[in-house]
């Protein structure tokens, strides 16, 4: 009995049960927003989180035709695009959302930004014991 519990406590840790990283959150529209531009990133939210990537990306880019300043759109349109494998056109909309609200810490801190960015955007702070000097 203990055998098979040890088996399966083995199959666990070694990612029997992982299913990768959490997908990255959707934004929703900020007070102020267009309302014609709330629905639209709510269909698109909605389809976005049943994996219906095409048709929120489609509402994506509809939000935007409303209310091109719209930074939450295009993020949540670079989050569809990538999961569609356009990753060029991704990362257009992930530095768009970027520059167009540059305090905004969810889009600024985001993975994929990070990863599409000129760096990091956030400073470090140097670690006394950094083997890296500046």
């Amino acid at each position: 009995m203990k055998w098979k519990l040890c088996i399966l406590l083995v199959g666990l840790l070694a990612g029997g049960c992982a299913t990768g990283p959490p997908p990255e959150p959707t934004l929703r529209a900020p007070a102020g927003t267009a309302p014609e531009a709330v629905t639209l990133m709510e269909e698109g939210n909605r389809l976005f989180a049943a994996g219906q990537w095409e048709p929120s990306k489609q509402r994506y880019e509809a939000a935007i035709k409303v209310q091109p300043s719209l930074a939450e759109a295009h993020y949540n349109l670079a989050l569809a695009l990538e999961r569609l494998g356009n990753r060029a056109e991704a990362k257009k909309h992930y530095l768009e959302a970027a520059n167009l609200a540059p305090g905004h810490k969810v889009i600024w801190n985001s993975p994929p930004l990070r990863k599409y960015g000129e760096g990091d955007p956030i400073p470090k702070e140097k670690a006394f014991l950094d083997p890296h000097p500046q």
